[in-house]
Parts: structure tokens; C-alpha cells; sequence
């Protein structure tokens, strides 16, 4: 037999890199969704528990945050339990719930999430849409969605004015489909309350789908999304 060119042994290793790289960065992303969906099921389970005994519970024992809300967007078929605070810990395993706006100041609930997990739905989050967030107690608050936009966090604070009613705006890092971590730009939606508050009539067992004053609110961790 002939022996191998060098250019082509090269070429191949070059290819043996290239799929080794490929292999490793879908396992990656696998464990990322993974570990989303699988948080959602531990938070389910919490969020019956104090539902229960009117106490909040933790997901797991070391855990620095529990479910303070469900958040659903039934024409999305999307259902997600919301953690409290936007830590860079909470945001892995679900969406957070900013501790400065949690329904009482000024009327807003300001919610945010990861773009390559669970607030990946918020693309489709058009004028007219409806959605709602469940708290503990049982009280159900419906919304309509606004408008959407993108935000330069760079620019502009996280400093939504007083509202004559209840507002619930959500936050992700933009573009969807970027790579690149740590960008300054969030795409930003407006949901207004309508109809007005009341107690949910269900609690369906688990999920089935899966900080600082500023714009710049960890929707993304230091990881590439």
C-alpha cells in the first residue's frame, strides 16, 4: 500500500478534531436541556409541598431559592415554575423572578430567564397572546401581551414607570441564536393583567414544558448560549 500523504494525514486529523469538538459541544447543550427539564420536575414537586403547607420549600436541600410562581402560556403549551431572584444559580434551573419587582413595585412582576432554555419561547410572544402566572396561595393572574422589543442594556436601566395596573414583563438575552455569551442586548416583553386576579381552579403536578437594577439582568450565564 501507499503511504499516506502528509497533507492528507493532516486533513484527517483535522476532521478527527472537528467531530470531537461536535460531539463535545451537543453533549453540552444535552446536559444544559437536561438538567432544565429536570429541575422543573424537582420544582414541581416543591411547589405542590408549599401549596400545601403554606411554607416555601426548596427543590433540594442545598438549593438558595424555591418556586414562587407558575408562569403559563397555554397557546404555547409552555408551563414553568419561576424561581426566586435572578441569581446566576436560580437562572440554571429555571426562571427567576427580580426581588425589587415581585408584583408590588410600582405594578410591575419582572421575570427572567435563559434565551437557550426556558425563555426560549419568548420570540413568539406576539401582541395579543395570553398568559399567566399562578402564585402559591392560589391566586391566578392573567396577562395579554403588548409589545416586544430589544434592549440595550448598555444604555437603558431596568426602570419600568408606575402603571395604573399590573404589568408583567419578561427578559432574555438576544439574539436567540447567538454563541456568544455575556452580549449587551435583551429582548424584552410587555404582558398588561386583564380581567383581574383570581384563584386557580387546578394545580396540575409538574411542568410540561420546559441581578441589579439594570437591563443587564443574567438571562445568560458566562456559558456560551
Amino acid at each position: 500500500m501507499f503511504p499516506i500523504s502528509l497533507g492528507r494525514r493532516v486533513r484527517h486529523l483535522a476532521l478527527a478534531g472537528l467531530l470531537l469538538l461536535a460531539g463535545w459541544q451537543l453533549a453540552g447543550a444535552g446536559w444544559i436541556h437536561g438538567k432544565a427539564l429536570l429541575a422543573q420536575q424537582l420544582l414541581g414537586r416543591a411547589w405542590l409541598e408549599s401549596a400545601a403547607t403554606g411554607v416555601a420549600q426548596k427543590p433540594w436541600p442545598w438549593a438558595d431559592t424555591w418556586p414562587v410562581a407558575r408562569l403559563r402560556v397555554p397557546g404555547l403549551q409552555v408551563e414553568q415554575y419561576v424561581l426566586a431572584g435572578t441569581s446566576g444559580q436560580a437562572l440554571a434551573f429555571g426562571p427567576g423572578m427580580h426581588e425589587a419587582f415581585a408584583g408590588g413595585a410600582r405594578n410591575w412582576t419582572v421575570l427572567a430567564g435563559h434565551r437557550d432554555t426556558h425563555f426560549g419561547f419568548l420570540g413568539a410572544l406576539v401582541p395579543g397572546v395570553r398568559l399567566s402566572l399562578e402564585l402559591p396561595d392560589g391566586e391566578l393572574r392573567d396577562y395579554q401581551v403588548q409589545s416586544s422589543r430589544v434592549v440595550d442594556s448598555r444604555v437603558e436601566r431596568l426602570d419600568p414607570p408606575p402603571v395604573d395596573r399590573p404589568h408583567l414583563l419578561l427578559v432574555t438575552c438576544y439574539p436567540f441564536a447567538s454563541v456568544a455569551a455575556n452580549g449587551p442586548l435583551r429582548f424584552v416583553v410587555v404582558a398588561r393583567a386583564v380581567y383581574g386576579f383570581s384563584k386557580a381552579t387546578s394545580a396540575s403536578p409538574g411542568a410540561t414544558h420546559a441581578s441589579g437594577s439594570s437591563f443587564a439582568t443574567r438571562s445568560s450565564s458566562s456559558r456560551a448560549v
